[in-house]
């Protein structure tokens, strides 16, 4: 990367966060039917995984630049792949953030007849950016989130990271958090209000009512987790509740997706996960395996 990863430091356990996709050294966010407890793994930081890759990605090189973002994903035979399962509505999630955890973008490109996936792309800020494809395989079942990265020219003014917070307000919403993101597994829940008046009406979006992706400071390793219960069986707000397990202790920046008044908003906070003391009584970060789990 260009421009390195500029993270301020804090301290203190931010109480709060999300359960599936679109999973940090990356974490991957599992579903387990109606009621989605996560299976976290690391993953997100390479462009090959389980043979498959994420190649020939090209994307506007200049801020404000309209252009197309296109790639493909090649199999373990080393052609295009053209079969994927749907997955929370969609073939393949792409995700786009800079390397400050800044200008977080959450998208859903089409692929053509050759295997080629595209959409229209303007990128709004110079910097490098890490660009997650987030897919499972027909042919095997088998789940993956690749990345590379893509340079916008241009001076760039990194961002330090949010100190913690537990509250997020985005386009006149007001989403609280609650709960820990831990290493060994907790529920976090999140209550979300406009105008300090409860949101019950959430509108489905990708299949559930909210999405959550987190991202690890220091690597922008991945997690993507869906929230606990279904539509239909679960209320529509003001209340949503994951189950994430964090794979190391650190800081990781969530973005929470929620669909409402006919648009998707995006609350974001930051948290620290502080290392667990083992059984010696020395204190452990929990070093990630590069590989991933799909969802």
């Amino acid at each position: 990367m260009q421009d390195r990863l500029k993270f301020a430091a804090f301290g203190g356990a931010l109480v709060v966060l999300f359960g599936v996709a679109l999973g940090i050294g990356a974490l991957v966010g599992t579903p387990a039917g109606p009621t989605s407890t996560s299976k976290q793994a690391a993953t997100g930081l390479s462009d090959t995984q389980s043979g498959y890759t994420l190649t020939d990605l090209t994307a506007p090189t200049e801020p404000n630049q309209a252009g197309t973002l296109r790639f493909r994903i090649t199999g373990p035979d080393g052609a295009p792949v053209v079969r994927f399962r749907t997955q929370h509505d969609k073939k393949l999630h792409l995700i786009a953030v800079r390397s400050d955890g800044t200008q977080y973008r959450h998208t859903h490109p089409t692929m053509d007849a050759a295997g080629v996936w595209s959409i229209e792309w303007t990128w709004a800020q110079p910097g490098t950016y890490r660009v997650f494809a987030d897919f499972m395989s027909d042919a095997d079942g088998i789940a993956a989130v690749l990345s590379r990265t893509a340079t916008v020219a241009g001076t760039v003014e990194l961002q330090p990271l949010p100190p913690p917070a537990r509250t997020a307000s985005v386009d006149g919403y007001q989403v609280t958090a609650a709960g820990a993101l831990t290493t060994a597994g907790s529920e976090l829940r999140f209550t979300i209000s406009r105008d300090g008046v409860p949101v019950t009406d959430l509108e489905p979006y990708l299949g559930a009512f909210t999405h959550l992706v987190a991202l690890r400071a220091n690597d922008l390793a991945y997690l993507h987790v869906h929230p606990e219960g279904e539509i239909g069986r679960t209320p529509a707000g003001p209340d949503v509740a994951f189950h994430a397990q964090a794979p190391s202790a650190g800081a990781y920046r969530l973005y929470l997706d929620f669909s409402h008044g006919g648009a998707v908003h995006t609350a974001e906070f930051t948290m620290e996960t502080p290392a667990v003391e083992s059984s010696t009584g020395s204190s452990t970060s929990g070093d990630l395996p590069q590989h991933g789990g799909g969802h």
